[in-house]
């Protein structure tokens, strides 16, 4: 058997779980003039990366996903309404396809749906802005099925500084809700996720949680140096020692400083047009010059080597234990590798793996292993909580 008949085999066998998939903001983006999807992710899907036929190519079994809560809604409110609506939406779906889907609010669950042949949903809030300023709200989200929240996304907001505004935000790491948000976290079985955390959050939240966190979906700042929704070595290595684990996003612009470069160069083009000509965001002539220069100057995109790449250098600072998958598919639109394009292609990545010398044992690891570990770590935790 060659090596990529190994891996499709392997993807097979092994169970894969993604720790962030971004199908419930996708779809509701599509929603129909009677508020349900237009897409249909129980049937091969032409838009998207991610439905149950390229899941069961792809080997696919346990996605995280991702209850995304846009930063506008920390200021406007009805933040914890979105993510009730979006866990409503993945709740219905799998309700509607049984024998394809099923929610997966523990590990054994997961396990169990994946003898029974169907794709687990699990789930995780990607902006503790849900949460909004009332901390029995974790406790809701937990009853709800959620197991991971993501403490911030693209703003700082009452819990956390974000990555973007990294060095110089509203709370020099958490705040002093969030330092509670995580306490309650580590009380009723939510992990602790610390993607898009500013640097002094990220440290400061590995070091107030009594249990490992996890890096849902960021890569290695070593090869992006400047990019502060990677990790860098350091805090990898702070993540590694309480037992945690990195997530690697399989976004170009996560992978590679081509990507990177581009998309500053893009973005500088893009605000000097709207400048110059008085636009603003969402106007149609912006649209037609993004369009535009897009096709004129692709994405240098990266290839699946490039996410081993990422696993390598996690592996070889920390060790197998500490990284995982978390591809952000649906979520960087077209940035996506090549070889690594949808839930079909996780075999692609094994293949490169199995050729760098790694065992099955150990691809089994990054493809559930790890998190599973820490899940059940935070499970049996709050278990024992008064």
């Amino acid at each position: 058997m060659d090596l990529a008949e190994r891996g499709r085999e392997l993807a097979r066998r092994i169970v894969i779980a993604d720790g962030h998939i971004d199908v419930p903001y996708r779809l509701r983006e599509g929603l129909g003039p009677d508020g349900a999807p237009t897409e249909d992710i129980s049937l091969r899907t032409a838009k998207g990366d991610f439905d149950h036929a390229r899941a069961v190519e792809g080997g696919f079994d346990v996605a995280f996903m991702s209850i995304y809560i846009p930063a506008e809604y920390q200021k406007q409110g009805g933040a914890r309404e979105l993510a009730d609506s979006l866990i409503d939406m993945m709740e219905k779906i799998a309700r509607a396809s049984p024998a394809k889907f099923a929610m997966a609010p523990s590990v054994e669950e997961a396990l169990r749906n994946t003898q029974a042949g169907k794709v687990s949903f699990a789930l995780g809030i990607e902006n503790g802005a849900a949460i909004e300023d009332r901390l029995e709200n974790v406790a809701h989200f937990q009853r709800r099925g959620v197991r991971y929240i993501t403490l911030t996304h693209s703003e700082d907001n009452l819990i956390s500084d974000a990555a973007a505004s990294q060095g110089k935000g509203t709370w020099n790491g958490l705040s002093p809700f969030g330092r509670q948000v995580v306490a309650e976290m580590n009380r009723v079985g939510i992990m602790v996720d610390v993607a898009h955390l500013s640097d002094d959050a990220l440290r400061q939240a590995v070091e107030v949680s009594q249990l490992p966190v996890i890096a849902s979906h960021s890569s290695c700042r070593h090869f992006t140096p400047g990019f502060a929704r990677n990790i860098p070595d350091e805090l990898i290595r702070a993540v590694a020692a309480k037992g945690g684990v990195v997530m690697i996003n399989f976004g170009s612009a996560f992978l590679t400083q081509a990507a990177q470069d581009h998309g500053k160069q893009f973005g500088a083009q893009i605000e000097a047009f709207a400048l110059q000509h008085g636009l603003k965001k969402g106007s149609p002539e912006l649209k037609t010059f993004i369009d535009t220069y897009q096709r004129e100057h692709p994405l240098p995109l990266a290839r699946v080597e490039d996410v081993a790449d990422h696993i390598d250098h996690v592996v070889k600072l920390v060790g197998i234990d500490h990284v995982g998958l978390g591809s952000d598919f649906d979520g960087v639109g077209p940035s996506l590798p090549i070889g690594l394009k949808d839930v079909s292609q996780y075999p692609n990545l094994f293949h490169v793996l199995l050729e760098r010398g790694y065992s099955e044992a150990d691809i089994e690891q990054i493809a559930s292993g790890n998190i599973f570990r820490v899940w059940r770590q935070v499970e049996a935790y709050a278990a024992k909580q008064p």
